[in-house]
């Protein structure tokens, strides 16, 4: 197993940019180490990147992950961890899901405001063919 990455082996790997992984730095969420200007990072900060990215992917935000990340090391460690992934996962379901309900409603009145202005244009198209005002 490799020992230290570099800046750009992690942002090759990821397709993030330097600048992303230097914010990570600033947020606390990753702590390279330093050999005069170049950063070295851990094979443990390259597993945060995977679970801050992970983490976004999902729509949790920065502090959520950072505290989730947090967890791991310190009491109550690995399971007080799973149990606080597990509270946001139900979190952000519901969110999701009333995001999706509110998708769908939207929808459905798209589609009788559509059908309204198709009816709509059927009478004026008769109206026109008829010359009828």
């Amino acid at each position: 197993m490799q020992r230290y990455f570099t800046i750009t082996q992690l942002t090759q790997e990821f397709d993030i940019t330097t600048r992303t992984l230097r914010f990570y730095e600033a947020q606390g969420l990753v702590t390279p180490q330093r050999r005069g200007r170049q950063r070295l990072y851990t094979p443990g900060d390259r597993t945060r990147i995977k679970l801050i990215l992970r983490g976004k992917r999902l729509g949790f935000s920065l502090a959520e992950i950072k505290e989730m990340i947090a967890m791991y090391g310190s009491a109550p460690g690995e399971a007080g961890q799973l149990r606080l992934l597990m509270q946001k996962i139900d979190a952000r379901r519901a969110e999701l899901l009333e995001k999706q309900r509110d998708i769908e409603l939207t929808l459905l009145e798209l589609d009788d405001v559509e059908a309204g202005a198709k009816k709509r244009m059927s009478e004026l198209q008769v109206r026109e063919d008829t010359g009828t005002p």
